[in-house]
């Protein structure tokens, strides 16, 4: 396999770095996001589009339900251990469950995009004939 086969080349990050800091998949730099969840249209660095992959909702269902659970099983452990009362459960539970979701979005979403870079993957389009 040649490199122009692979999409893997020098100065490319790794998917978790990438995904950890919103690097765009090709050149590195830090310009996968142009807000807290929300993909730049493309690499102001390299020119990638972004728009050219599909993240879908896929990422936030599984963080959603994920994130749920997690948070559910350890308000009831809470509950039953110490008794709190509600207000807490409100304080604590409910930034926390926020902050899980938006941080997790961002790196689940950045994840996906760069596995989709690595993989080729993209939106099915009929080449023009």
């Amino acid at each position: 396999m040649s490199s122009e086969d692979n999409p893997k080349s020098e100065g490319q990050p790794e998917t978790a770095s990438a995904a950890l800091f919103g690097l765009c998949p090709r050149c590195g730099a830090k310009t996968l996001f142009d807000g807290m969840v929300k993909f730049a249209p493309r690499c102001r660095a390299c020119g990638l589009d972004y728009s050219q992959f599909n993240v879908g909702d896929g990422p936030a269902a599984f963080l959603t339900l994920i994130v749920g659970a997690v948070i559910a099983i350890l308000a009831i452990w809470l509950q039953l251990s110490f008794e709190p009362p509600f207000w807490v459960h409100a304080i604590l539970w409910v930034p926390l469950t926020t902050v899980l979701v938006i941080a997790g979005l961002r790196i689940a979403k950045a994840w996906l995009l760069g596995a989709e870079y690595r993989r080729r993957a993209g939106e099915g389009r009929l080449k023009d004939e």
